[in-house]
């Protein structure tokens, strides 16, 4: 059976052994030519490159973490609804959890993924200082006997980096190790807590989901704090490099793409509010008010002509006229003697 084990894990470390070496080696190469190729630095500059190359590989599989991270967040009113519904029946309330998962292309294990995928080379990387160290006439991988020396007995600030703080008695081992454990705990707690407080909306901060993550956020660190101190200084930098590319990519997304209803969301509104009020545009939120239309004033009424008749159609009219001024005036005889009595008096005289 445990022949089996070791021929099963030969078999999925070898390509490793030739993959993390050929990476290493390669920038061995050139921090050699600078810094000598037997340093200390060079073979920590070797190991920082190899560790930006792994994670630069998993960038996919690390926004495809935050989508799902972000989709688990959004999800979580739906899933206390679930909760209330199946509370009294956990198998029926798992089936239709992962049902919704399922619907929303949401896989709740994808934020172990990184982690996950990092381990066979960060036990590549283990096995090849340890084998370096204390084997170097049987290297492993793209390693040649020379190399494994130089790589098993590189001192970096004092320290060989195949050292670890339980294998030495040495001050200036057990300082180096102890300050890169305290910051690859540190490193990997600041992650969880940026992702927990910046970029979970307030549903999203109860509930199973959240329970899950507030163990993450305490349980990591203290594992990573406990087995830090049996790893060699070189495996040390790897994760602490690795935990800080985490944190500086974790930064970006959540900046520039924060999920719906986070603090940080609402830190991208306000930044973006801001520039627009420096370069003088409108916010989008407002409403733009549109230039009133100023009607021209009424033009005045045109004088109706009267139409044209013919002369009979006048003469018609024209006592029809008379009688309606003669009804105003008032009697015709009162006119009538109005008049005369001028023209007697004048022919008395």
């Amino acid at each position: 059976m445990f022949d089996f084990l070791g021929q099963l894990g030969s078999f999925v470390m070898t390509p490793l052994y030739y993959l993390t070496s050929f990476v290493l080696l390669t920038f061995h190469r050139f921090f050699g030519g600078i810094f000598g190729p037997s340093t200390g630095l060079a073979w920590v500059l070797s190991i920082i490159g190899l560790t930006l190359v792994i994670r630069a590989a998993l960038i996919p599989l690390f926004v495809r973490q935050i989508k799902s991270s972000r989709n688990m967040q959004l999800l979580q009113p739906k899933v206390k609804e679930l909760q209330k519904k199946y509370g009294h029946d956990r198998e029926r309330l798992a089936q239709e959890t992962m049902k919704l998962y399922k619907e929303t292309g949401t896989n709740p294990f994808a934020s172990c993924m990184p982690l996950i995928l990092q381990m066979p080379i960060f036990l590549a990387l283990f096995r090849l200082i340890d084998q370096s160290a204390k084997h170097p006439e049987n290297p492993k991988g793209l390693m040649t006997t020379q190399l494994a020396e130089q790589f098993g007995n590189a001192t970096f600030l004092g320290a060989k980096i195949s050292d670890s703080f339980t294998s030495t008695d040495q001050t200036s081992v057990k300082i180096l190790a102890a300050v890169l454990v305290v910051a690859m705990t540190a490193t990997t707690f600041l992650t969880q807590r940026q992702l927990m407080s910046k970029n979970m909306p307030p549903d999203a901060m109860t509930g199973q989901y959240a329970q899950q993550q507030k163990m993450l956020l305490y349980v990591l660190p203290v594992v990573f704090a406990v087995g830090g101190i049996a790893f060699p200084i070189g495996v040390l930098f790897y994760w602490t490099t690795s935990n800080l590319w985490t944190m500086g990519q974790q930064f970006y997304v959540i900046r520039n793409n924060p999920a719906p209803g986070t603090p940080a969301a609402k830190a991208k509104q306000e930044r973006d509010a801001a520039k627009r009020a420096k370069k003088g545009l409108p916010d989008p939120a407002t409403p733009i008010e549109t230039e009133k239309t100023v009607e021209p004033p009424p033009r005045p009424q045109q004088r109706q002509q009267p139409k044209k008749q013919s002369r009979s159609q006048r003469k018609k009219q024209a006592p029809k006229a008379r009688t309606d001024t003669d009804s105003r005036s008032g009697p015709p005889g009162d006119e009538d003697d109005e008049g005369d009595e001028p023209e007697a008096g004048r022919s008395t005289a």
